[in-house]
């Protein structure tokens, strides 16, 4: 299996929660992480920063570089991948982790809420995986990686938040797309998602919609994450793969370290029929 050694990151929206959970894992491994995230102060109700998550970086064993950027502004973005590559000599592996959610119907969703979602979820995603294309391209083992779920056009997914589904289901189609159209360059091109629910600081602000004894930790769908990023990028293409699934198939057959409470049932995440 290979290594993520000297390997460079450049992580949307990795300030906290799961894209800070892929960096730090990563990291252990003494990698470079690039975390872009737009959190330079700490937020009231949601702790850390993207100085806080270089710190845990480097505490874990790698390299960080805490950029400042809102991934709706594209020419920041595209500075920020270019110090990245200049500060590491290159990127490997990109991210796509930055997303913005609101649960609610149609009737409750502000045009602000709806433009929001899209220009993070599917315009961030899209122009995060353009900006870092040219490096991806002299990488050895280059991948991108999207937290988004695999395409599934039951309606009961969208009957309750269409606007979010629609925004994730834009993630999940950049995935196909890319993944075809760079098939022949090399560039592995796959999307992650969880089985269960992940609880994490932005979960909390859901309003309880979940219980965080009915969740898994960050650190499963890091250690997934990890595990497909070691895979070769001209075997490994168009694929969305499950957190639980892709650790299956490394031999992991005990989750109950990533439950928040062993004891619990877990609840499903969304977009995932029941098996």
């Amino acid at each position: 299996m290979r290594s993520l050694q000297g390997k460079t990151l450049f992580i949307t929206g990795g300030s906290r929660g799961i894209g800070l959970a892929i960096a730090c894992r990563a990291a252990s491994e003494g990698a470079n992480v690039a975390i872009a995230a737009k959190t330079e102060r700490e937020h009231p109700r949601l702790p850390g920063t993207i100085y806080t998550a270089a710190g845990k970086i480097e505490a874990a064993g790698g390299k960080a570089l805490p950029l400042a950027v809102d991934i709706r502004d594209v020419g920041r973005l595209q500075q920020a991948v270019a110090e990245t590559a200049d500060r590491f000599g290159g990127i490997d592996i990109l991210i796509n982790n930055a997303s913005a959610i609101f649960l609610a119907g149609t009737e409750q969703t502000s045009m602000k809420r709806f433009d929001l979602m899209q220009q993070v979820n599917l315009r961030g995603t899209f122009a995060a995986s353009q900006a870092a294309l040219p490096f991806l391209k002299n990488a050895g083992n280059p991948h991108i990686l999207t937290l988004s779920p695999p395409l599934n056009l039951a309606p009961r997914w969208f009957r309750n938040h269409t606007a979010y589904t629609i925004s994730k289901y834009g993630m999940s189609m950049t995935v196909l797309g890319l993944a075809e159209e760079f098939r022949g360059q090399g560039i592995a091109v796959n999307a992650l998602w969880p089985k269960t629910v992940i609880h994490t600081d932005a979960l909390a602000m859901l309003g309880g919609l979940v219980r965080a004894e009915n969740c898994r930790t960050p650190d499963i769908v890091a250690d997934a994450a990890v595990a497909v990023l070691k895979r070769d990028s001209r075997s490994c293409n168009g694929n969305f793969f499950v957190d639980e699934d892709v650790l299956w198939e490394e031999g992991v057959t005990d989750f109950s370290c990533y439950a928040v409470d062993p004891g619990q049932s877990l609840y499903p995440d969304l977009f995932l029929d029941p098996e």
